[in-house]
């Protein structure tokens, strides 16, 4: 009894300690929401590439999410949670340097490292799964995206403070703070005991056709495409929200309040979803996610008033956090230690893919056929995934 004691004590100790260090570096996610429209506009030689930064950005994320992945699988996850922080850091200094020379492409360096560093946070929530019991796995892995929760508040804040610290150029002061946040995100790590390591020949080494017949499981792919689907949709509508908020002649403190608000939307339902998967089963979870993203873009396409834009963005965030949470918790439940590196960086490569994707075509869709057509747009991609998804599942029970 005691000894099951200490380890439920050190178990959580060790989540605390992840979801600290989370919670710092995730800070700066809202902060980019904010900053990759408003200062691409500054700098873009044109407003159609306003969302450029961001569209780099979640690109890159696409690129390295599997090789953080395989570095994880190979040298152990504080290893390369530490390479994210620091790529951070090198991103917000690059981006500040870029705002100050007035230098678009350093901008849009900066953007590439930072959403690296992003992809790289990603796979908190597998570390999540990790430290805790088997059967809390779904409750770690939702309770993990809870610090999205201080990002929410944290982020805009620290952008509202900061945006003018180097003034007489506006947001470079912003990007700064990202070097700090960066730098103290880590400090928990050290003390972080449990996590898993995966052997030698876990890494890239590992056969491919292994990984294909992996790939081919009904419910490994349900568990990739319904969390793409999910990420996709959000990007598409959250990334020219800002753009568009202004546009329509909004002060750029509510475009931060409404993101502020989007945010905790996407993580305040961390506390609970976890438990609804135990109770209603993991395709349930993600079929009502993707109801409410779709219910989001109704709402978007339906007005242009600031309230259309808070229902919209938090329907949007409540949506994409039961697809997500759902679509992790299931791929977590379906794979051994031994696929983990692999079939994770596979996994957080094709969110990526859908994500760059979408953030590159909702800069052309806004600035060129305007917000309500981009919002009608997210419409017939939710329902193609949705059938995509059915035709999938057909046959194959995934709800345990």
């Amino acid at each position: 009894m005691k000894i099951t004691t200490e380890r439920t004590q050190a178990s959580a100790l060790n989540f605390a300690l992840l979801l600290g260090a989370n919670a710092v570096l995730g800070s700066a996610m809202p902060m980019l929401i904010i900053l990759g429209g408003l200062a691409g506009l500054t700098l873009a030689p044109t407003p159609a590439l306003a969302t450029l930064p961001a569209s780099v950005q979640t690109l890159a994320g696409l690129v390295a999410a599997a090789p953080f992945s395989l570095m994880m699988g190979r040298f152990g996850r504080r290893a390369g949670f530490v390479a994210g922080a620091a790529l951070a850091a090198t991103g917000g200094a690059a981006a500040a340097v870029g705002l100050l020379w007035g230098s678009f492409p350093l901008l849009l360096l900066g953007h590439v490292a930072l959403g690296a560093a992003l992809a790289c946070f990603q796979f908190f929530r597998f570390a999540a799964a990790e430290v805790v019991p088997d059967r809390w796995r779904p409750v770690a892995i939702s309770l993990m995206l809870t610090s999205g929760l201080i990002a929410a508040f944290a982020g805009p804040e620290v952008f509202t403070r900061t945006k003018d610290a180097l003034a007489p150029v506006p947001f470079a002061g912003a990007y700064a703070a990202v070097v700090v946040l960066s730098a103290a995100g880590v400090l928990p790590l050290p003390f972080v005991r449990g996590l898993a390591r995966a052997s030698r020949t876990e890494g890239p080494s590992a056969p491919s056709a292994g990984v294909m017949a992996v790939l081919r499981r009904p419910t490994v792919a349900v568990a990739i495409a319904a969390a793409a689907v999910s990420q996709g949709v959000m990007i598409l509508l959250m990334v020219p929200t800002p753009i568009a908020i202004v546009g329509c002649g909004f002060a750029e403190a509510a475009a931060g309040d409404v993101v502020r608000w989007h945010v905790v939307a996407m993580f305040a339902p961390s506390f609970v979803t976890g438990f609804l998967i135990k109770r209603f089963g993991t395709t349930a979870v993600v079929a009502t996610g993707l109801a409410l993203l779709g219910a989001s873009a109704v709402i978007a396409a339906s007005g242009l008033t600031i309230i259309h834009f808070y229902a919209a963005l938090v329907v949007l965030g409540v949506g994409w956090n039961l697809g997500f949470v759902g679509a992790t918790a299931l791929l977590a439940d379906v794979l051994a230690p031994s696929e983990r590196a692999a079939v994770q960086g596979i996994n957080d490569t094709a969110i990526a893919l859908a994500a760059s994707i979408c953030a590159f075509a909702s800069g052309a869709l806004v600035v060129g056929a305007g917000w309500t057509a981009l919002a009608l747009a997210a419409l017939p991609v939710v329902a193609s995934m949705a059938l995509a998804l059915l035709w999938i599942m057909r046959g194959t029970k995934v709800a345990a």
